[in-house]
């Protein structure tokens, strides 16, 4: 972030638009201005995490949801924050079992503490769960596949990487936003600022096709889509930040 803010104000004539920026703020946490040539794509990633949290808990058959993060930051509990109000919204009874890989970026790329973690959960009574976790995830998937349980994938469609135990995706629509920038500085509509996508904005959302059609049943799939309305009008406020933290 301040590379690409220190960039953008050394050459005002270049356009930048930085994914998941992490924007300055004041002394009083209020966001600071960006430059004008500097948009900050940033995606309400705990809206499509609330969806998948009332997926986890409608279909796992369990009252044990699990959620694996890669490293201790706001932008992972982002996703956690909203997958648990997902999980109590359908399930107030229900427990939501946490754990993050570590507080490093290494956090980000080590499979084996992912299985690891996994297990743990899955011998906990867990039937489903979601990671948030970067390459860590992938031994989220193998620990889906030796208990014959699911998972939950993130960012992108990964149900290739373990066909029949991925009851899931929440995606963010990375391509979208960045191709509406590359769009407005052609057309000379870009301005700076933070630009947010969320469900209204159809920036985040979760994968629903022939791969994993048979894992949702349709009265949870018409559950779900009361539920993005919902959130879409505001009936429900889904929380970005975890109980307790700013």
């Amino acid at each position: 972030t301040d590379d690409v803010l220190a960039l953008a104000k050394e050459y005002p004539n270049v356009r930048f638009a930085n994914v998941d920026m992490s924007v300055p703020l004041d002394s009083l946490g209020r966001p600071l201005p960006l430059p004008g040539n500097l948009r900050a794509l940033k995606f309400r990633e705990e809206e499509g995490s609330f969806l998948v949290g009332a997926l986890a808990a409608l279909v796992g058959k369990s009252r044990k949801i699990g959620f694996v993060g890669g490293m201790d930051i706001s932008l992972i509990h982002k996703f956690e924050a909203g997958y648990r109000a997902g999980v109590k919204h359908v399930c107030p009874d229900c427990t939501v079992i946490a754990n993050y890989a570590g507080v490093t970026p290494d956090a980000f790329r080590n499979p084996g503490r992912g299985k690891e973690m996994a297990l743990a959960m899955y011998n906990q009574g867990v039937n489903v769960i979601f990671h948030a976790s970067g390459s860590t995830g992938l031994g989220v998937f193998e620990a889906a596949r030796t208990t014959g349980k699911l998972a939950i994938g993130v960012d992108a469609d990964q149900y290739g990487e373990a066909p029949g135990f991925i009851l899931t995706s929440m995606v963010k629509g990375i391509d979208a936003s960045v191709v509406a920038a590359v769009r407005a500085v052609k057309d000379g509509s870009f301005t700076g600022g933070v630009q947010q996508f969320g469900l209204a904005e159809q920036g985040v959302g979760y994968i629903y096709d022939g791969n994993n059609r048979a894992l949702i049943p349709d009265s949870v799939r018409a559950t779900l889509d009361s539920l993005t309305a919902d959130i879409i009008a505001g009936r429900i406020v889904v929380p970005a930040t975890r109980e307790g933290e700013q």
